[in-house]
């Protein structure tokens, strides 16, 4: 970007920035719940995040220019969250209000040795901590998940300025900072819908980027955070597999997982939580969904909706997927055996879009949500390189669809053939289509490291 544009853009876009500031706050001042003690506080809390994000960016070292020209993409991050604060879903009014519930009349921490939900116990930790706050939980629970949208935002930067080491001067890592922020699906889960799975994704981003750095132990150990924060952490996780038989990682290295993970579960047996309740909480969750696919782009989405029920009770469907997701993990896994030093972060990153899209893809019972992961993996791609931003645009199109469907409660475009019926056919075929263009990059990827071998 040319230095003189920089100069003249920077006092409109922080203009422009601040107004939405002053906006957002205006817009938490007015919220429906609580009282204006409490309506200031998150008026503060997002004020608070948008000078964190700014201290992040200098730190990261952008310049004052820079700062005054993403205070726009901040300001306007901040105020569609200040917009999204009052929205109730259908998992607030079942689930997270009466997990807040429970905490608030059996004691906080102490009820942590009780059954109350269905996530981990780190986010279940962050609930009981609610329960000495008389803040209104609905914004709570997004405010939290409003935190690591910057965390999220951050990271994105960081995993761009791995990939394009040696471009000085790129823009690249701020429009993935900014893009991040104001990512469709990252504003929907959080503060609009009020889940928590920028916490695992931003916790991802990072870790890929710890492990390009060279700082396995803290790549490895911040994947165990994210797996004990969800279970979908685990789309992923085959790439320390394929680093480890490229020898990037050690085998030793890898025990940091289950040492992390222990350590995040440990708070929760001290206060009395049995260890097998904690062990058991994943699987129940792979249980309790007996659909074959509920709002996701997955290849499930290609059999007639109405044989969904008579497949899913069969258990072949559910095992053909499987298998598909594991034969994908295997092949790559394979990739990085074969290798080994050539290995690079290019190819690394290209294989975390794969595991992103292809993983969720294959496997049976998931939700519009899984594909978080391949939301940000993809906008990082693209961003580091412009040639990949199909991918991005169809992975992030298809997730976006499906979020349309839960939060609209009905599909975007029905497909009819003959006597059957097809609920979510453009959707899967759009992630369809961004999984064959990143395999097909990978290809050309390995070819081209086959041909720098032949050179030596």
């Amino acid at each position: 970007m040319d230095k003189r544009w920089k100069t003249d853009l920077a006092p409109v876009c922080a203009g422009l920035g601040i107004l939405m500031l002053v906006a957002s706050a205006a817009v938490c001042l007015m919220l429906e719940q609580g009282g204006w003690l409490d309506r200031t506080g998150i008026a503060v809390v997002l004020a608070v995040l948008a000078a964190v994000s700014l201290f992040l960016l200098r730190l990261e070292g952008a310049d004052r220019e820079e700062l005054w020209i993403m205070l726009l993409p901040i300001g306007a991050a901040m105020l569609v969250r200040a917009l999204s604060m009052d929205h109730i879903s259908g998992d607030y009014v079942s689930f997270l209000r009466n997990w807040a519930a429970f905490f608030r009349t059996y004691g906080g921490f102490s009820a942590l040795a009780n059954s109350v939900g269905n996530y981990n116990m780190p986010y279940l930790y962050y609930v009981a901590f609610m329960s000495y706050i008389d803040v209104p939980d609905l914004y709570m629970y997004k405010l939290f998940s409003i935190l690591f949208d910057v965390v999220l935002a951050w990271g994105c930067l960081r995993l761009v300025r791995c990939l394009v080491r040696g471009h000085r001067g790129s823009e690249a890592p701020l429009v993935a900072f900014a893009g991040a922020l104001l990512l469709p699906v990252v504003v929907l889960n959080g503060a609009y819908w009020g889940q928590c799975d920028v916490i695992y994704g931003a916790l991802c981003i990072h870790a890929v980027v710890a492990v390009m750095e060279g700082k396995n132990k803290t790549s490895v150990a911040l994947m165990a955070v994210a797996f004990s924060f969800k279970l979908q952490a685990v789309f992923v996780l085959p790439l320390w597999g394929v680093l480890w038989l490229a020898k990037k990682v050690k085998f030793w290295e890898l025990w940091v997982f289950p040492l992390t993970y222990l350590a995040t579960i440990l708070p929760a047996m001290v206060m009395g939580k049995p260890l097998m309740d904690i062990l058991g909480i994943y699987f129940g969750q792979m249980m309790e969904v007996p659909n074959l696919v509920l709002n996701a782009a997955s290849m499930y989405q290609f059999i007639p909706a109405d044989l969904h029920a008579q497949l899913a009770e069969g258990g072949l469907a559910s095992a053909v997927g499987i298998a598909a997701a594991a034969a994908l993990v295997l092949v790559l896994m394979a990739l990085g055996f074969r290798l080994g030093e050539r290995l690079d972060r290019d190819v690394t990153m290209t294989m975390a879009v794969v595991l992103a899209i292809g993983v969720p893809f294959f496997l049976p019972h998931m939700h519009e949500r899984y594909f978080f992961l391949a939301d940000v993996f993809t906008l990082c791609w693209a961003c580091a390189n412009v040639r990949r931003l199909p991918v991005a645009v169809l992975a992030g199109g298809a997730s976006l669809a499906g979020y349309m469907v839960y939060l609209r409660q009905r599909y975007n475009f029905v497909l009819r053939l003959g006597g059957a019926r097809f609920g979510m056919p453009l959707e899967a075929l759009a992630m369809l289509a961004a999984l064959i263009v990143s395999i097909c990059v990978l290809t050309e990827q390995l070819r081209g490291a086959k041909s720098r071998e032949g050179l030596t």
